[in-house]
């Protein structure tokens, strides 16, 4: 048989067997966010196209290159997010949360869309962790959002991470700085890649950021950016410091990173990596304190961060480092006939009902091969009930890590089954044979 078509290229599928690790990432990095009082925000998958000229920059090659564009059956330009940030700004004015005690402080987790050549840790759909916190100026601020993130990456034990940072200063001064890269460059263009011959005459910082060896190599004789800060955005960058001094964050000063979008000043900053290939960097963020102005909202200052979870992952799996397994389902009703499994249907219903994931019998299996079925998803414990179980009204409960039953009550039978799986827990842990992980069913014990 011939499948109809595949998956679209630079997309990918995450199947059951290992969704559970990209919700237990997802859910952490959400709570973790929460703790620095960070609370969830949900925008749409596309906006207006507008949003992202101006946001994300013209002149930058998401916009130019990159993003999935299309009319609408209204004849409307909408775009699918190419990233995190522009949506939450749009909805922060929109909703009049200026008007909120500040500062205001979003997270979400997101898949975004990037017309790019896929490879490892590059997927034209992928997905943001990101965080963004309105009406904070201070440096206090930017130092702040970088803990939140390496305050992640530490509770996954992810200790090979880089941090650089630097400052790209104020709108003023930054065309300034795109002057002087224009002079540099310019006697060197015919060096450069085809890419960067196109970006000295939109976005000339752009080039600093280029891969190619002998773009690098010619961006490393180009002048700093830290040369032509204003004094403020100086002092304000040396506060920066000072706060990851004492969050007792170490960090590296970089004058090569400028960001890739255009809504960035001041502070800018990224964690990379060298576990993962030429995809180093694994997570990135700055200040865009004119941002909210541009798009409409009053002058407020603001900065975030975005995590590339695939990138993650990856990064995860580079490390050998481990996540939690996959709650097991805690109860099987194998039933031997019709009756025996409609009575399993309501038992069944009675303990999920409690919170304990439970399966019973919905493809007609004979009862040898429910048992062997039972076995290869390793469920805790079975039940297998027939005529003679429901007339006496008690079947045995089976733990299938070492073989033990005891008789229950089907009268009370989710009640009986949650204190039976308790104790048997807690005399495992007194005798120290903990083979059986009951965490599940204790969480469903109301």
């Amino acid at each position: 048989m011939a499948i109809l078509t595949k998956a679209i290229r630079g997309t990918q599928d995450v199947l059951p067997q290992s969704s559970y690790k990209n919700r237990f990432i997802e859910q952490t990095m959400l709570e973790i966010g929460e703790n620095f009082g960070f609370k969830e925000i949900r925008t749409p998958v596309f906006e207006h196209t507008e949003l992202f000229n101006r946001s994300v920059g013209e002149t930058t090659d998401v916009v130019q290159k990159e993003m999935y564009t299309f009319d609408d059956n209204g004849g409307r330009s909408v775009t699918l997010k190419p990233e995190g940030t522009a949506g939450a700004v749009r909805a922060f004015i929109e909703h009049g949360l200026f008007n909120e005690p500040m500062p205001q402080k979003f997270a979400y987790v997101t898949p975004c869309y990037r017309y790019e050549k896929p490879q490892a840790g590059r997927l034209r759909e992928f997905h943001q962790f990101g965080v963004e916190c309105f009406g904070a100026g201070d440096p206090s601020a930017d130092a702040e959002v970088i803990a939140l993130a390496k305050s992640i990456f530490d509770f996954f034990g992810v200790d090979d991470l880089t941090l650089e940072i630097n400052s790209i200063g104020c709108q003023k001064k930054k065309k300034k700085y795109q002057e002087a890269l224009k002079e540099y460059f310019k006697s060197k263009r015919e060096d450069l890649c085809e890419t960067c011959k196109g970006r000295l005459a939109r976005n000339p910082m752009r080039i600093l950021d280029c891969k190619s060896p002998v773009c690098s190599e010619i961006a490393a004789g180009a002048p700093k950016i830290l040369d032509y800060i204003c004094d403020d955005c100086r002092s304000h960058f040396e506060l920066v410091q000072k706060y990851l001094d004492a969050f007792s964050i170490e960090y590296t000063v970089n004058p090569s990173i400028v960001r890739g979008l255009d809504y960035y000043t001041r502070t800018v900053f990224e964690f990379v990596t060298g576990s993962i290939g030429a995809q180093s960097t694994v997570c990135g963020g700055g200040r865009y304190d004119g941002l909210v102005a541009e798009l409409g909202g009053p002058s407020v200052p603001a900065c975030g961060f975005a995590v590339g979870l695939e990138r993650f992952m990856m990064l995860l799996e580079a490390r050998s480092i481990e996540l939690p397994g996959e709650n097991p389902v805690d109860l099987y009703i194998a039933s031997m006939n019709t009756e025996a499994n409609i009575t399993a249907a309501k038992l069944a219903a009675e303990v999920r009902s409690e919170g304990v994931p439970c399966l019973f019998d919905t493809v007609g299996r004979s009862l040898k091969a429910q048992m062997k079925y039972a076995n290869k998803i390793g469920v805790l414990f079975t039940v297998v009930l027939g005529t003679d179980e429901i007339e006496k009204g008690t079947a045995k409960v089976k733990c299938m890590a070492d073989g033990t039953e005891k008789e229950i009550s089907l009268e009370n039978f989710a009640e009986d089954f949650i204190k039976m799986s308790i104790n048997k827990a807690v005399d495992d842990f007194d005798t120290g044979d903990m083979n059986i992980d009951l965490s599940s069913v204790l969480g469903g014990l109301k």
